[in-house]
């Protein structure tokens, strides 16, 4: 998996900047098959964005193979992708789906994580808070269609690099969440499966969507949730026919959009500025507090024996 040591200059810097990561193309445009009249896809190297500006939605298709883990690279890309599409005043909603069959999101790239310098490890979170924050805040309809494994990643059966919780991240930043009704996919927070812990605005995201008794058990327990029961413990709002999952997703997407923006984009805002307030008055001492816990040598050797395992597991 490619990694940005390459890169110095902070993620939050290259997002603000609008700066461009080496072998990233985003502006590049084509015609999309079937997006109709006009219609252009863009994207980058691991992000794929399929316009229908008629219908005022985009979907936006995460390939950072083997599992959309979400590297450095991958969280720039996204960030500058969704910030491409707010600006675009023809676009209300955006999917967010995965373009490789059979994973959505693997979550936080443990290679970001282990064996780096202190600068690096800030680096990292910094653009993880960027994305929460840009999703939770963003004024578009977010919808999520879950059509893989690896919304959390699957315990020790991740593919090398993939670190469990960040897919559940992004999801949980969505307006709305659609589930495959399959088997081998699940959801959930499972950090202290790994020996670490999910951070406070993370925790208090879980906790505004499933409330504080289901959310405490599934962060302590580490709990990944199969289909049936993260519709019933209400981490996602809809369990369907994998083949039926993007269909869904543009069924609900069209209702969202059917209330006025303003009305929308103001609750929106009132219901999650606590909860968005709490990161920002604190990114600083965040990531110090990740910096601080991610260096211990004890974290280091829990995640270099998960990377191990992972590289036996795939051998």
């Amino acid at each position: 998996m490619a990694l940005v040591a390459s890169v110095r200059v902070p993620a939050r810097v290259l997002l603000r900047a609008g700066a461009r990561l080496p072998g990233a193309a985003l502006g590049r445009t084509e015609r999309a098959a079937g997006g109709g009249d006009g219609a252009r896809r863009f994207g980058s190297q691991r992000v794929l964005v399929e316009p229908d500006a008629g219908a005022g939605v985009a979907v936006m298709k995460f390939k950072n193979p083997p599992v959309n883990s979400l590297s450095l690279e991958f969280l720039t890309e996204l960030v500058i992708s969704l910030e491409k599409l707010e600006n675009d005043k023809s676009f209300r909603g955006v999917i967010l789906t995965s373009d490789r069959p059979g994973v959505f999101s693997a979550g936080l790239d443990l290679t970001e994580m282990c064996g780096r310098s202190p600068a690096h490890y800030a680096g990292y979170w910094k653009a993880v808070q960027e994305l929460w924050l840009r999703l939770y805040q963003s004024n578009l309809v977010l919808v999520s269609a879950i059509n893989g494994k690896g919304t959390v990643g699957e315990a020790l059966r991740c593919a090398q690099g993939a670190c469990p919780a960040g897919g559940c991240l992004v999801a949980l930043t969505c307006d709305y969440r659609i589930l495959a009704d399959n088997p081998r996919y699940c959801i959930g927070l499972n950090e202290t499966q790994l020996g670490i812990i999910a951070p406070f605005w993370l925790k208090d995201t879980l906790e505004n969507t499933i409330g504080h008794r289901a959310a405490e058990r599934a962060l302590q327990l580490g709990l990944l949730f199969p289909p049936a029961e993260a519709l019933q413990v209400g981490i996602v709002d809809q369990v369907v026919p994998e083949e039926q999952v993007q269909s869904t997703a543009l069924s609900a997407i069209a209702q969202w959009m059917a209330i006025p923006d303003h009305a929308r984009q103001l609750t929106k805002a009132m219901m999650r500025k606590a909860t968005a307030s709490r990161l920002v008055t604190q990114r600083d001492a965040d990531v110090q507090n990740f910096v601080s816990f991610i260096s211990k040598d004890s974290i280091q050797k829990s995640l270099q024996m998960y990377l191990e395992r992972l590289k036996e597991e795939k051998g």
